[in-house]
């Protein structure tokens, strides 16, 4: 049964269309059309713009002139409206004046605040419209709550979920109740007109709110497989901060880099395309690591270097303390380190507050109670630690305090009030460390200088697995990765960094550190994610 009616319509569908195909007013549009394709072809120009001036100076001449035939035949002519209209529509074609001259509005007629309505029209039929709607508890309107896949709403692609219903065939829906709305619509026949509020959309939103990110991993996409276009991709480098401008893909996001002439949008990895990739790379005992995720705002103010806090980190025997030592010596009236704590007793040979600040076992504990310490420990009895105050007194001096803290104790100053800039030093492949650290020794014991020993094969593979795990926890706090294969170079390029840091009129920062700032929180915001 379904074959024949099905041959039945096509039938009819043929019939029509060969009758619309054999009609002469068709085949006479044919003509004209080619006709005009010709003309336009040849490009031709008005030999004069104005016609209706001129039509109008000729009418004022001819007055003055004898009556005869050819004058009073030219004369009736430029009086006919027929012959008026021919010229004013000469003049619009040549001066290419198609648009319709519209009022101005008027000033106050026109209400910034309220909402864009558009008219829905949807044709009726047995079956559903393939939409219900609910009553938003908040502010009382009747919304969309789900369209239906595969009905006359979904098809329509113009009513969404979300959407404010205004009215249904010109009634209004103005507290109104579900309940009462279902029995109009089934009463309508044929056309249903909603008008609709339209649902801000999430990609408007993000229009709305620029959304930045910064840069965790290198990519190229010319080295990607996965990439469906690499020349419609971009390229980055870790660091570099992009404008994400649509997410719409869960694969493949669209960003473009903000810095540089070259703004064009591409594709980058999603953050959960990058993360299933990291996933897949990574060892089992990584794989429980979280997601780091904060926002970030760009500070176009002249910002207070003196109290930027540059934190160094990295894996034990790396080499962060020798950069430490390097960059004090190299502009002393520039970094300083802080004083430790200890509840020890200090030596002969040792100063207060040079060496250490000494303090009795009470007044630390209650310094803990109190969240004063950065970080603390106990070593054969005794308490040490790095306090808050320390860190502000190196800042009170303007200058830049340089700590080693473990990623996990950075919570105490990742804040607006230090603005940390945070150093990881990696270690290089563990090729490269057992020709640059064969020879070399570390101090074993603080407290005993002279307990000193070889790094041994087991030392330099914790060195790199710690430093994954590091990078692997807390990568999206680092602003700089240094690989330190070569101490010269390291410091070389931690150096330039720093002076850079110190040089740029613009810096991003974590928006989690507005938490702590209500004045500054309301600048802008973007999103940081830890993928990328």
């Amino acid at each position: 049964m379904s074959g024949t009616v099905s041959q039945t319509h096509q039938e009819e569908d043929y019939r029509f269309l060969h009758a619309t195909l054999m009609e002469k007013k068709l085949h006479l549009l044919f003509k004209i059309h080619e006709r005009l394709r010709r003309f336009v072809k040849r490009g031709p120009a008005p030999v004069q713009e104005r016609a209706t001036s001129l039509a109008s100076h000729v009418f004022e001449d001819l007055i003055h002139h004898k009556w005869r035939e050819e004058v009073r035949e030219l004369f009736a002519l430029l009086c006919k409206p027929h012959f008026k209209g021919l010229m004013c529509v000469h003049d619009a074609v040549a001066q290419r004046d198609y648009e319709p001259t519209l009022p101005q509005v008027p000033n106050g007629i026109i209400d910034d605040e309220e909402d864009s309505v558009k008219i829905v029209s949807l044709v009726k039929t047995k079956d559903p419209l393939g939409a219900t709607i609910k009553r938003d508890q908040s502010t009382g309107a009747i919304v969309v709550a789900r369209v239906m896949r595969g009905g006359a709403a979904h098809k329509s692609g113009l009513i969404h979920e979300g959407d404010e219903l205004k009215e249904v065939n010109g009634f209004s829906l103005d507290r109104r109740k579900p309940k009462e709305i279902l029995p109009l619509l089934a009463r309508s026949q044929g056309d249903v007109t909603f008008t609709i509020v339209p649902a801000v959309s999430k990609q408007e939103v993000l229009s709305k709110k620029k959304l930045f990110v910064r840069a965790l991993f290198d990519y190229n996409p010319s080295e990607d497989p996965a990439v469906p276009c690499k020349d419609a991709a971009i390229t980055f480098k870790r660091g570099n901060i992009l404008q994400i401008v649509t997410t719409e893909d869960d694969t493949w996001w669209q960003a473009c880099h903000i810095r540089g002439s070259n703004t064009r949008a591409g594709l980058i990895p999603s953050q959960q395309l990058q993360e299933r990739r990291v996933a897949l790379q990574r060892p089992q005992s990584l794989f429980q690591q979280q997601q780091v995720k904060a926002a970030v705002f760009p500070v176009e103010e002249d910002v207070d270097y003196g109290a930027i806090t540059g934190i160094h980190i990295g894996p034990s025997g790396v080499g962060v303390n020798e950069l430490k030592k390097r960059l004090l010596i190299s502009d002393p009236d520039l970094y300083a380190t802080t004083v430790p704590y200890t509840t020890r007793e200090k030596r002969s040979q040792e100063s207060e507050g040079m060496d250490y600040h000494f303090v009795s076992v009470h007044k630390f504990e209650e310094d803990i109670l109190n969240r004063r310490f950065i970080d603390y420990g106990t070593y054969r009895g005794h308490y040490y630690g790095t306090s808050l105050d320390s860190v502000y007194r190196v800042m009170a001096e303007g200058k830049v305090c340089l700590l080693d803290v473990h990623p996990c104790k950075l919570k105490r100053v990742y804040t607006l009030e230090f603005k940390p800039y945070v150093v990881f030093v990696k270690p290089p492949r563990i090729e490269e460390l057992r020709l640059t650290r064969r020879r070399a020794k570390f101090i074993c014991d603080e407290e005993d200088p002279n307990q000193v020993r070889m790094f041994s094969e087991e030392d330099f593979e914790d060195m790199i697995h710690l430093a994954e795990t590091m990078e692997t926890q807390h990568g999206p706090m680092f602003d700089k990765v240094i690989v330190n294969g070569d101490i010269a170079m390291a410091f070389r390029e931690l150096k330039a960094d720093l002076q850079r840091l110190q040089e740029a009129k613009v810096r991003w920062i974590p928006a989690v550190w507005l938490c702590s700032s209500p004045t500054k929180a309301r600048r802008s915001c973007g999103l940081l994610a830890g993928w990328i």
